[in-house]
């Protein structure tokens, strides 16, 4: 269960400098809005996933210093050390003393990030949607952050051929033909996965809720093969050429959050999509487990001041066999009874 041991900080955020020692269960962090709870989870965040989930380095680097540095030590003994230095500029990844740009693959370790954006996951916009799954499928498939790079440096391509005034339909042929090719990979997982899930949404929901609504997630978008996807664009290339971009694809799809056969944005109360989203967590934790054989760290970042106290009791029974590590304003009234930290 216990992944992380220690973290330190230097330059980091508002962190000039900062060390914790983890908890093998829980981990629970304390501090008024705007002292850099957030920040920890952060670095961790990267040291697992190679990447922040919210900035750029030069966002995360302390006002007026010219590097940072965070260091999160696992339980088997590694150390990952990312540095970042703006002159010169320069970022990268140590691990058992081997130096790299990016974290490589073989060492990204599973994570479920809860942040209190994502209670409000099914009201939000549909490119806030495709960001929250698409890194939930990243973790699940190996391919797919392949995939979508690939994809999203062909769309570009093409976009940027589309704004030409002298542009004809051969000239972008070549990008519809690679659009076409990661646009239905990307699909076939989205659409695998989101089948996993969905056969467990409905069970985790009502376990939650105790009751018999049922719930599941409906993808909004075309089930093409390769030719009928390439068929489209080269149809739409007219009203593409007219409109700057790219109308059709996978960039374009969407996820709708169904509850008792209607749309949930417009027919569950907010306590029942807060109960959904909870639902949708619990299940990203089991199946990242179960497709990548890693417990995957759980980091929870102020979730409990946007749930009720019967929520708060659902979250940390379920993820009672993670290594979770909590900030919050104050101890929830669940962890100050059932929770020895």
């Amino acid at each position: 269960m216990n992944i992380i041991r220690k973290i330190s900080l230097k330059n980091f955020r508002c962190h000039d400098e900062f060390a914790l020692d983890c908890n093998r269960v829980t981990t629970l962090i304390i501090g008024e809005n705007g002292s850099g709870k957030t920040s920890v989870l952060e670095a961790i965040y990267m040291a697992l996933r190679g990447k922040s989930f919210k900035a750029t380095d030069k966002e995360i680097l302390r006002q007026e210093e010219e590097f940072f540095r965070a260091e999160v030590e696992l339980n088997d003994g590694r150390k990952i050390i990312i540095r970042y230095s703006e002159n010169p500029l320069r970022k990268e990844f140590e691990i058992d003393g081997k130096k790299t740009t990016r974290l490589p693959k073989k060492y990204h370790y599973p994570v479920v990030l809860f942040e209190p954006n994502n209670i409000y996951l099914i009201e939000s916009s549909p490119s806030r949607r495709r960001d929250y799954f698409d890194e939930l499928f990243r973790q699940i498939d190996l391919n797919y952050s392949t995939n979508l790079s690939r994809y999203n440096k062909a769309l570009k391509q093409r976009n940027d051929l589309l704004k030409r005034e002298d542009i004809r339909a051969e000239d972008i042929f070549s990008w519809n033909i690679l659009c076409a090719q990661y646009g239905v990979e990307l699909k076939q997982t989205r659409l695998k996965v989101l089948k996993k899930i969905n056969e467990l949404m409905t069970s985790n929901y009502q376990s939650i809720a105790n009751n018999k609504d049922e719930c599941y997630i409906e993808y909004l978008g075309e089930n093409v093969d390769e030719n009928e996807y390439l068929a489209r664009l080269s149809q739409n290339f007219e009203r593409d050429k007219i409109l700057g971009y790219t109308s059709f694809g996978a960039h374009r799809d969407d996820y709708g959050f169904v509850f008792n056969g209607k749309n949930a944005d417009g027919s569950a109360s907010r306590g029942e999509m807060r109960s959904i989203i909870l639902a949708l967590k619990f299940i990203e934790a089991e199946i990242l487990e179960k497709e990548t054989g890693k417990q995957p760290v759980v980091l929870l970042d102020d979730i409990f001041s946007e749930l009720d106290e019967t929520r708060q009791k659902h979250l940390i029974h379920n993820f009672k066999n993670y290594q979770k590590i909590i900030t919050s304003t104050n101890v929830p009234a669940e962890m100050q009874v059932n929770m020895s930290l």
